[in-house]
């Protein structure tokens, strides 16, 4: 992985530009369902990646789902969508007011949590979409540890420190964008300045200031979320367990974060340039992952059933010239590790890989 460094990963991106109209089509729809399948997922949404990409890409779904699983994903393409918009006018600074409306498109309404108190009594809080938290929040650490946000009562007032000083900084631009995404991401999720909601707004904010400044947007995989906790919580312990500290955080004390977060948007650049410039039949793309069949009669499959949504294994045997127990065994692989699925009672497959061509 030669790229993996945030200059010559942005270089060869830059080398590759203009890009075709095809190839910006193919990036945005791949990077439509992985950042929202992802940022939702680890926040525990149960959609998988091919219910994910039929919602989003298609308007429906097939097997079973939870509404407000559904619900949340459409949401959160909407806050996807809003955020671009609003980063592309320039000349446009940050806004509390931006912020607070792409949290009330994330949440839609408010609704209230019902949670069972450790003598076993019951008690209830709504969460208010589009605004500030008006009760404590902290989190417990795979440690045990007890870690405190910001009070409410200081939200606001740190919020437009937060909000001021990427205006300032970003014009500035002493900072590079990746450290400048880096750093308010940290100083915002210190903060905590909902009672929910908060991961998936920092990620659609660093998208935020990577977009306005001709950065590739990246995905933070949910695969990766032990060492995305990880990274926040070493940094955690540089930067000071006071609220405030972590809101005024300084590059400097959250080393930890900026190494974990530029190895991340280099990464996901390189493989964006990979994915427009590497064309190759036997290369595909699933959530970020590039894959290569060594046997050809896979990728085989998987694009006579692109251009044959409902051929059927008999129809599979006689196009590849195998016999009926290989094509299903090549189908159960596909199958089982999620890029292929059934379309439903009316029969045929959906491919939820992607191709390199």
């Amino acid at each position: 992985m030669k790229y993996l460094n945030i200059a010559k990963a942005i270089e060869a991106w830059r080398a590759i530009q203009p890009i075709s109209d095809r190839d910006r089509e193919r990036l945005s729809r791949k990077f439509t369902v992985d950042f929202n399948f992802n940022s939702n997922h680890i926040e525990g949404n149960t959609l998988t990646y091919g219910q994910t990409e039929l919602l989003l890409l298609f308007g429906k779904v097939i097997g079973e789902a939870e509404m407000r699983d559904l619900e949340e994903m459409k949401a959160s393409n909407v806050g996807l969508r809003m955020m671009q918009e609003q980063a592309a006018i320039r000349e446009k600074p940050l806004t509390q007011n931006f912020v607070r409306h792409l949290h009330k498109t994330l949440l839609r309404e408010d609704y209230t949590v019902y949670r069972e108190l450790p003598g076993g009594q019951q008690t209830s809080y709504v969460i208010h979409a589009g605004q500030y938290k008006t009760r404590p929040n902290s989190v417990i650490t795979r440690y045990g540890d007890r870690f405190d946000y910001a009070a409410p009562e200081e939200t606001p007032a740190l919020m437009a420190d937060l909000v001021d000083w990427y205006n300032d900084e970003e014009a500035r631009g002493k900072l590079s964008p990746v450290e400048l995404a880096a750093l308010f991401h940290y100083r915002y999720i210190r903060i905590h300045p909902f009672e929910d909601g908060n991961g998936r707004i920092a990620r659609l904010l660093v998208n935020y200031i990577l977009f306005r400044h001709d950065y590739p947007m990246i995905v933070v995989r949910s695969r990766g979320k032990k060492e995305y906790l990880e990274a926040l919580h070493k940094t955690d312990l540089e930067a000071g367990s006071t609220p405030s500290d972590g809101a005024h955080a300084e590059l400097g004390s959250i080393r930890p974060f900026l190494k974990y977060f530029s190895a991340l948007v280099a990464e996901e650049i390189y493989n964006d340039v990979r994915f427009v410039t590497e064309p190759n039949e036997n290369v595909w793309w699933y959530d970020g992952q590039r894959v290569e069949f060594r046997t050809p009669n896979y990728a085989k499959i998987l694009r006579i059933m692109q251009s044959q949504p409902s051929v059927t294994i008999e129809g599979l045997r006689e196009q590849l010239g195998i016999n009926k127990s290989a094509v299903q065994r090549l189908l159960g692989s596909l199958k089982e590790k999620g890029y292929i699925e059934s379309a439903g009672e009316g029969g045929g497959w959906r491919v939820l890989i992607t191709p390199s061509v």
